[in-house]
């Protein structure tokens, strides 16, 4: 069945097309949601023609009493093509464009509403819209209520996952603070105290590239052979953190056993490379040995392609200690001769790792920067000359790397 009351009367205004639909919608007996979203949907769609002077046609058709069509009405608004048919399915009550028209298909309450054939009067139509805007401040103010609630929800959700993060940061910072000093007792156990020889004083410093990871490459050792002369190692084994820590122990273990067992001081670099390749193939490290004779001062020095070590004479002279040679894992290892010189008392020895020298510019400008910091801090307690150092090579690096830095002093009374 048709309604044909708006196609005998075109419609020239958007009230007029929302009289209209309010009484197709009333006498189909469609809910009042309906209602409203087929009111709001059509008045937008004929806006358009309306605004241009052309009224549009409305016409109302239910289905037959059986088959698939049947409990189905189609609202048909005639204008002019819509400007924009993507924008009909996001419309209150979707629709659907054809050439000229546009429509609305819509379930039929059940039980049916039977049509009784007349327009509703003004006061129906006025009490309709009535009806309409009430269902939808109804709407708005159960939405406004769920955003509240929702908001509530929200805001008590963030809280606890703002506790839970605090609670997290916490732990976490515990647990960097626990593998932090279990790692510096590692560290501390790895690395020997300062030995306790008449005459000599002795200090060292190390600082790792990562503060979370204090364990790395650079290792010394420093021990008394039986002629009463100190032995000193210092290590630079390749890679950071505990796998070049196991290389660099195992390089110091090697030269221990060596010097002990009266191997020449020149030919230990080269026979630990021997021994422990057939421990660790892959081994890589830098060797500077040093022997000092705490009576008479007279010392040796061995390299391994590490950095020479410096002394720094009683009256402020700095002189690095050059010795050719090649590490441990290097092609043709062992240092290619031995360096003899003396320490007089008040001569001040560093022995360091290439993590002190560094820099932003070339090695060279690197050494220059610590023969000065070496001279400016010569004259402080030995214990901490290494720090002070440290603190002045550290102001400009090429990038992070693990540091070591040992002083070794001859005492005037000796």
């Amino acid at each position: 069945m048709t309604d044909h009351t708006s196609r005998r009367r075109p419609l020239a205004s958007p009230a007029a097309v929302r009289r209209a639909v309010r009484g197709i919608a009333l006498r189909h007996g469609l809910p009042v949601e309906t209602r409203a979203r087929l009111t709001a949907s059509v008045a937008t769609v004929a806006r358009r023609d309306l605004d241009r002077g052309r009224p549009v046609g409305l016409t109302a058709r239910r289905g037959p009493d059986d088959g698939p069509a049947a409990g189905i009405l189609t609202v048909t608004l005639s204008t002019a093509p819509p400007a924009d048919p993507g924008a009909l399915p996001l419309l209150p009550a979707p629709a659907a464009a054809g050439a000229r028209r546009t429509e609305w298909r819509l379930a039929l309450p059940s039980p049916r509403v039977p049509e009784d054939g007349q327009a509703p009067d003004a006061d129906a139509a006025e009490e309709a819209a009535e009806e309409e805007l009430a269902f939808l401040l109804a709407e708005t103010d159960t939405l406004a209520a769920d955003h509240r609630r929702l908001k509530d929800e929200l805001d008590e959700t963030n809280s606890g996952v703002l506790a839970l993060y605090v609670q997290l940061e916490e732990r976490d910072e515990r647990l960097r603070r626990a593998h932090g000093q279990m790692l510096r007792e590692l560290e501390d156990a790895l690395r020997p105290p300062p030995l306790c020889v008449p005459g000599l004083d002795l200090a060292v410093h190390y600082a790792p590239a990562d503060t979370d990871a204090p364990t790395g490459g650079d290792l010394y050792d420093w021990f008394l052979l039986p002629d009463g002369s100190v032995h000193i190692t210092v290590v630079d084994a390749l890679g950071h953190g505990v796998g070049s820590t196991r290389s660099a122990l195992d390089v110091t273990h090697a030269v221990r056993t060596l010097a002990l067992d009266g191997y020449p001081l020149k030919s230990i670099v080269g026979r630990a490379s021997e021994v422990l390749y057939g421990i660790d193939p892959q081994l890589m490290a830098t060797v500077l040995l040093a022997r000092l004779d705490p009576a008479t001062g007279e010392l040796l020095l061995a390299n391994g392609s590490h950095p020479p070590a410096l002394a720094v004479r009683s009256r402020g002279r700095t002189e690095y200690l050059e010795v050719q040679g090649r590490g441990v894992g290097y092609p043709l290892p062992g240092s290619d001769h031995i360096l003899r010189t003396r320490l007089d008392p008040g001569d001040l020895l560093l022995l360091y790792t290439d993590g002190l020298t560094e820099s932003r510019r070339d090695p060279l400008e690197g050494e220059r920067r610590l023969a000065a910091s070496a001279r400016r801090h010569a004259g402080r307690p030995v214990d901490e000359i290494p720090g002070a150092i440290a603190g002045d090579m550290h102001t400009l690096v090429l990038h992070p790397d693990d540091t070591l830095a040992l002083a070794l002093r001859r005492r005037h009374d000796g």
